[in-house]
């Protein structure tokens, strides 16, 4: 299985199967995500909270079959007869849910997909079970496929996503600074993003390399202000 850095980043950051790590919260979800010939019905429903990796992952999928993505919020908008023959993959797809055309834009899509020969992947927040589907027939196909989840980052994940966030600003971590980071910070990789940003602007307005100690004096501002 190939090392690989994942984490939902702007649109700049690297999103293919080099850049993702394979760590204890995700390597389940990726070892489905690189079977995908083996799903059952030609489909997958991966769950994980924001800043989890879904996207970066549905990106890596994408990139192993040509698949187009859609997120769930462009479905009404969407040809859906022009998907016939492609896989594709739904991101965010919980969101449909109490929107009776986006629903059943999601119920087309699907059926179209796999008659086709396609293969479908489909992301969310949580199960389907927990969607609130109003569609009979958009619900048993959705509570049907099979899941895969994507965990919260474990510290050797967050780990390694901040010392490539602080390597692509080129700043030279100091040996102390990541585990001090890493039970003060929420546990996102959205979050590990946003904090180095935050850190390299308080260091650069000081004009002076970061630290441990800088790094706490900006954690203990920014618990004083209350954000």
């Amino acid at each position: 299985m190939a090392e690989q850095l994942t984490f939902d980043l702007p649109a700049h950051a690297a999103q293919g199967l080099d850049d993702f790590l394979v760590t204890p919260s995700n390597t389940n979800a990726m070892a489905a995500v690189e079977t995908w010939q083996d799903w059952p019905d030609r489909k997958l429903v991966l769950v994980g909270a924001a800043g989890t990796g879904k996207t970066h992952l549905t990106h890596v999928w994408a990139g192993m079959v040509q698949a187009r993505i859609i997120p769930s919020t462009n479905l009404i908008d969407t040809d859906i007869q022009t998907l016939a023959g492609h896989s594709v993959a739904v991101e965010d797809a919980d969101q449909v849910a109490g929107d009776t055309n986006a629903e059943a834009a999601l119920f087309h899509l699907h059926n179209l997909v796999l008659a086709e020969g396609g293969s479908l992947l489909i992301t969310g927040i949580a199960a389907p079970s927990r969607w609130g589907i109003d569609l009979p027939d958009l619900k048993s196909r959705m509570e049907g496929t099979t899941i895969a989840t994507l965990n919260a980052p474990d510290d050797m994940l967050l780990s390694a996503v901040l010392v490539k966030l602080f390597d692509d600003r080129q700043i030279a971590v100091p040996a102390n600074l990541i585990d001090y980071l890493l039970p003060r910070m929420d546990r996102s990789l959205a979050a590990a993003a946003a904090l180095v940003e935050q850190l390299d602007h308080a260091a650069l307005s000081e004009g002076r390399p970061l630290t441990r100690n800088l790094a706490a004096r900006f954690l203990q501002d920014e618990m004083g202000s209350g954000t």
